[in-house]
């Protein structure tokens, strides 16, 4: 992926264990084709951050959870691909995972597939800088 950054976004239930964002995580890099070593950083809302199992998937990874403000969640809202009504009545967006991917990675960032979920307590969607084949 040469310089280009690589985000993963996550979303989750309250009390999601680490496992569930780690398939949420493997699903998502199997379906992009990407590996674990080309991510730079674990994105999510301010809200999420504190969550032990994203804090506990960060360390592992010895990666950075970032937290984009809550107006660039909202500017990268209409990037998203998919939407969940549960998500988007509790946050105001279609999808957390798409949209903190997409905020962390910055300007000209595009999701690489939709967001993968984990046994309904996790999701997961990659965005990146690189641009498009």
């Amino acid at each position: 992926m040469g310089d280009a950054t690589l985000v993963a976004g996550f979303g989750c239930r309250r009390g999601a264990p680490a496992e569930a964002i780690a398939a949420a995580l493997d699903a998502a890099l199997h379906d992009a084709g990407c590996t674990l070593a080309a991510l730079t950083a674990l994105a999510t809302s301010t809200a999420k951050a504190a969550e032990p199992g994203l804090q506990a998937m960060a360390a592992r990874l010895a990666l950075p959870l970032t937290t984009p403000p809550d107006a660039a969640l909202a500017a990268a809202a209409p990037a998203c691909i998919t939407a969940s009504p549960r998500v988007e009545a509790l946050t105001g967006l279609p999808s957390l995972a798409e949209a903190a991917a997409l905020a962390a990675a910055g300007p000209g960032a595009r999701l690489l597939g939709p967001r993968r979920s984990a046994g309904g307590l996790a999701t997961c969607a990659l965005a990146t800088t690189e641009p498009a084949p």
